[in-house]
């Protein structure tokens, strides 16, 4: 099945990325209803707050999963007609909801941490207990962050990049509870709210960063110089593209869209032009895997005013029976004629009839009369006469 297919299809675009990014999601949402549960009620029964609070922190991942079960579920949907470029914004949707899942989180520690910090003496003595469940949920959460984040980088998913460093927080705030809970056990009570401020506000800083990521990718941020030149060397190097003139991009999840404008001989025909733009679209779709789709205008020169330029110039109508005036009243209609707009001038290709092309007396009469009133003509600058051949 070709790449235009697949688009085309009601199959998702990645059958195996989207099986890959499920598996390791409900991976994470075992491994935190596992934590969950162990964290607090082992947090309870040894009157460790700090465990319990981590065990709230590890429900917020369970959250997260479910977060991006939900965008993966809706994102591998094919385009449709209330969403003709496809559904994979739902991943950064996805993402920027982690980001504030993070900054909220990171939040809550520092407040905490703060609270924590003022009433040093009224925090109760935790059972050893406490401290073994913290460290083996701080080996779950570092074992989980890493398989998630190998997984998300061979995918090139923000959001999967996103729930795992979610779990790395996860994995931070139970190193805090286990130092709490070990300075407790030593007498040095304020070793956990100091702890728990530092890893705060790294959640917090990971949060904002994730955020800002996502908040530029839904604003149309375009993609990376390098990218951009790698994309406009492909394109500049399709036969028939003479110039390369304006080159856009923005994200789409680990998709790019962008759109260009190529520029091609100015007399060739629109057929022509239009598979050379399609020949160019194909190259960057098969030369970048990132590429989601390409938009290829394609220009007779560089178009800088290209609205001056419509007004400036009567419509094709106009300048049929304009041309005709040039030509001569008592010359029947044309066979075909085609229009040239170069710049603020046009060039004219005119078939004539047949049986003028063969009349070498009347054909020379027309030349001299175009020679004469081309001069000084507002609208033609040169006007070419042909006669076409065709089997009967």
């Amino acid at each position: 099945m070709s790449r235009e297919e697949i688009l085309l299809s009601h199959e998702p675009l990645d059958p195996a990325r989207y099986r890959e990014s499920q598996r390791v999601t409900w991976v994470s949402v075992a491994v935190n209803i596992v934590l969950t549960l162990a964290q607090i009620a082992v947090g309870l029964i040894a009157h460790a707050q700090s465990l319990v609070a981590d065990g709230f922190h590890s429900l917020s991942d369970l959250v997260a999963d479910i977060l991006v079960l939900l965008a993966n579920a809706q994102s591998r949907h094919p385009a449709d007609d209330e969403h003709p470029y496809g559904h994979h914004r739902i991943e950064t949707a996805a993402s920027l909801a982690l980001g504030l899942l993070l900054v909220g989180t990171g939040a809550a520690i520092l407040w905490t941490a703060g609270v924590r910090l003022q009433h040093l003496d009224e925090l109760p003595a935790v059972a050893s207990i406490a401290l073994w469940t913290a460290l083996a949920a701080l080996v779950a959460k570092e074992g989980l962050f890493r398989y998630m984040l190998i997984v998300a980088e061979r995918l090139r998913s923000p959001m999967l990049v996103a729930n795992a460093w979610h779990a790395r927080s996860d994995a931070a705030s139970s190193l805090v509870a286990a130092a709490g809970i070990g300075g407790s056990l030593l007498g040095y009570r304020f070793l956990d709210p100091v702890a728990a401020v530092i890893v705060g506000f790294m959640i917090l800083r990971m949060g904002a960063k994730f955020s800002y990521e996502a908040i530029r990718e839904l604003i149309d941020t375009s993609v990376s110089d390098e990218e951009l030149k790698r994309i406009r060397t492909t394109l500049r190097e399709t036969p028939g593209v003479l110039d390369l003139h304006e080159l856009r991009t923005r994200r789409m999840a680990n998709r790019v869209l962008a759109d260009a404008h190529i520029r091609v001989d100015a007399r060739i025909s629109v057929s022509e032009g239009h598979r050379i733009a399609e020949t160019a679209r194909v190259r960057v779709l098969d030369g970048h895997e990132e590429v989601l789709d390409v938009l290829v205008h394609v220009d007779a020169e560089d178009d800088l005013e290209p609205y001056v330029r419509v007004i400036e110039l009567p419509v094709r109508e106009v300048l049929l029976q304009h041309l005709h005036k040039l030509l001569g009243e008592d010359l029947p209609q044309f066979e075909k004629t085609l229009l040239h707009y170069l710049g603020q001038r046009v060039e004219a290709e005119v078939f004539l009839p047949r049986e003028i092309c063969f009349d070498t007396d009347h054909v020379a009469r027309i030349e001299s009369r175009l020679a004469e009133n081309l001069a000084n003509d507002p609208y033609f600058s040169a006007v070419s006469l042909n006669c076409r051949i065709a089997p009967k």
